[in-house]
């Protein structure tokens, strides 16, 4: 069958804008990886269990995969998406290294929808596929518009595609597991700051080039340094003309 590619993406800035309850607000420009994804694919299969086939290091029922199947047959009612998984396993050959503020895991979400879609002639719009994979996470709704970049705001829901020459972006993948929620949490409690409106516009006209000249990795990402504080072994990746993403562990740079 038909194989897809579930792209990573990098966060050349990451802004905090204020908070929505447990939630924080963002800015954030997401640039796709071109070279780096995972490749899914429908398999068929013997039993009736929902069968992920890949190199995942948790439960089933914790898999955004799971997940997005699940969060879609909320939404559509779909017989037809239950006889799918029942007779076909999803396929994962994974590349996106996972921990990484790479988007591997929303991406493979993403990308399941977007299969389920098309095979399934279930005829929703990026629209809907967007708003069903903002219930899976918060990267979602990037990698179903597919754009290669755009401006991400609220808490993730918020695409825009910013119109820029694709870079060739590299990265490098320390083995450091990092908790998004942690790092978060550390932010919140010993770096909290909010992006000023004037600043927040300036940030969303800059090309992605021009931010990483005139930005220091801290200045462009707020989440460097309670990532720092909480893994200091990061300290060791670091390099000159780096960027970190997301909240980590990738650094990357532009070729």
């Amino acid at each position: 069958m038909k194989s897809y590619k579930a792209y990573a993406k990098v966060n050349i800035f990451l802004k905090v804008t204020g908070k929505r309850g447990d939630y924080h607000e963002i800015l954030s420009r997401f640039v796709l990886v071109n070279d780096l994804y995972d490749t899914l694919t429908f398999a068929p299969k013997d039993n009736e269990d929902f069968v992920i086939d890949g190199d995942f290091n948790c439960e089933t029922s914790q898999n955004t995969i799971y997940k997005a199947f699940k969060a879609l047959l909320e939404a559509t009612r779909s017989e037809s998406l239950k006889r799918l998984m029942q007779s076909h396993a999803i396929k994962v050959e994974k590349k996106i290294p996972s921990f990484a503020g790479l988007g591997g895991g929303s991406s493979d979400a993403a990308t399941y929808l977007l299969m389920c879609n098309e095979v399934l002639h279930l005829g929703l719009s990026r629209d809907e596929l967007a708003a069903i994979g903002s219930k899976v996470g918060a990267d979602v709704p990037f990698f179903v518009y597919g754009y290669q970049s755009a401006n991400v705001s609220g808490i993730g829901e918020i695409v825009k595609p910013f119109d820029e020459p694709p870079l060739h972006i590299k990265t490098v993948t320390p083995k450091i597991e990092i908790s998004t929620p942690k790092v978060y949490q550390a932010f919140r409690e010993h770096f909290y700051k909010e992006l000023s409106i004037d600043k927040q516009y300036r940030f969303a006209e800059m090309p992605s080039l021009e931010v990483l000249k005139q930005m220091t990795p801290t200045e462009a990402n707020d989440l460097f340094e309670p990532a720092l504080l909480l893994y200091p072994k990061l300290e060791q990746h670091r390099k000159e003309g780096w960027y970190f993403s997301g909240s980590g562990s990738s650094f990357f740079a532009v070729e």
